[in-house]
């Protein structure tokens, strides 16, 4: 039988998930090429045989999306599958657009086909756009767990940005172990927070090989989502975040819109500085087209180590990288802090740019004066260090996860900002995690 030929559009993560789930026992298929968008140094790289299959003993090729056409031509292409996220619905269109003009069908994998089945409680914390404030909605659910007496592992979205044979299955429950494992400075941001609170952090390609070892040490399973995903467990328990400062957004972007129409309970996140107009649209919207879901009230209110060093400061501005990127936002919480406190001017990064810095400028224009915390890889994470060690300011104002003074030497006076989930009212976590508590006693 011919088999049918398809190519899997990515990103590193999903992807490799749609692939391992779905196509890579089935002898029906062909996946030809991953291609490859959004984070940088993916493309040119294989799948290696290990993860692929015995259906692909060479591995599958990795190409960059400019690609798209020219394989589809080449490799005579049925179809190509949808499979990275934090995408407008428009820019969504606009793919398929480019495979349906070259003949080639355009597809997108649903929750039924991709949702592994677990057999522990699982609670999922998505959002509709990156940078809405997951992880410490996750941390806070997990820190209730545990007070509960349950034991609680931490599933984290991919971030295979390495050698993907030596990331099947990652494990991290320290600090040494993410140094061990060369982590990017995006999965120093994610595992770093949930290892100080002391939870155990899962990653890695194969989700299946992940669940099972994750089962075997937890009674509950939290899926802490990335890029704004679909959970890749099915849920027991689905939490997704809204954050009105990008109101309109939660019916705008894939497949955010679909975490909100799943969603059981939907947090508001950042009320503490987010326009109230904003608050009532989104309010709005939630009740028109989910109005079946709990919906929580939070701030996120915005923490500093030394916040008297940044009064009359000249300072540097370090955000969380995939929120000004992929996120869209133009601010976060250093940017808050800086405000704040009395910062007297906020200096502008991007005439100091080494390298590929400069890139993610051209690339996100929206972004303005700060220096997003770029760093796929050791060359990136080289280039940001560079960056900000060559800017003439008085004060790093350092206001992603991880701690970059432990990653990159800098010669300038620095200054932690945090930021930290609040509940306002009822209800509130504790009262909708009752049901799981109840289901995750009963199996411990």
């Amino acid at each position: 039988m011919k088999r049918i030929k398809i190519l899997i559009m990515g990103a590193a993560g999903r992807d490799f998930h749609n692939f391992n789930v779905v196509f890579r026992q089935d002898p029906t298929y062909e996946v030809v090429a991953f291609t490859a968008a959004q984070i940088p140094n993916i493309e040119g790289r294989r799948y290696p045989p290990l993860l692929a299959g015995e259906l692909y003993p060479q591995g599958i090729p990795i190409r960059p999306e400019e690609d798209l056409e020219s394989l589809i031509t080449n490799e005579d292409i049925a179809q190509v599958v949808f499979s990275y996220s934090d995408i407008s619905h428009v820019e969504v269109m606009h793919k398929a657009s480019r495979v349906m003009a070259w003949g080639a069908d355009f597809r997108l994998l649903g929750s039924r086909s991709t949702m592994l089945p677990s057999t522990k409680p699982v609670i999922s914390i998505c959002a509709v756009r990156t940078g809405a404030g997951k992880s410490p909605v996750a941390r806070k659910t997990a820190s209730l767990l545990k007070a509960a007496g349950l034991q609680v592992a931490v599933v984290r979205h991919p971030m295979p940005y390495g050698d993907l044979a030596k990331q099947v299955v990652q494990r991290f429950a320290t600090l040494e172990d993410i140094s061990a494992a060369n982590c990017t400075i995006e999965e120093r941001e994610e595992y770093e927070p949930h290892i100080q609170q002391g939870n155990v952090v899962y990653a890695g390609v194969d989700y299946q090989q992940i669940l099972r070892r994750a089962e075997g040490e937890a009674d509950v399973i939290i899926w802490d989502g990335g890029n704004n995903d679909l959970a890749f467990f099915q849920p027991d328990l689905e939490i997704v975040l809204v954050d009105p400062h990008r109101a309109g957004d939660e019916e705008a972007y894939f497949p955010g819109e679909v975490n909100l129409l799943r969603a059981d309970v939907v947090v508001l996140t950042k009320l503490d500085s987010a326009p109230k107009a904003n608050v009532v649209a989104v309010r709005t919207r939630i009740a028109a087209i989910n109005a079946s879901a709990q919906v929580l009230d939070s701030n996120m209110p915005v923490r500093v180590e030394a916040p008297e060093n940044i009064r009359g400061a000249r300072v540097l501005v370090v955000e969380d990288g995939p929120t000004l990127t992929h996120g869209g936002m133009s601010f976060g919480a250093g940017v808050m802090a800086a405000k704040q406190h009395g910062a007297a001017e906020l200096i502008d990064p991007r005439p100091f740019v080494v390298g590929s810095i400069g890139q993610i400028f051209t690339t996100y224009p929206h972004i303005g004066s700060l220096l997003p915390a770029m760093g796929y890889g050791a060359e990136q994470i080289h280039e940001l260090g560079e960056t900000i060690n060559r800017v003439d300011c008085d004060l790093v104002l350092i206001a992603t996860p991880v701690d970059l003074t432990r990653v990159i030497p800098i010669r300038q006076p620095t200054c932690r900002v945090t930021y930290e989930f609040q509940e306002i009212g009822r209800p509130n976590l504790q009262d909708v995690l009752q049901d799981i508590l109840v289901k995750a006693k009963r199996h411990a």
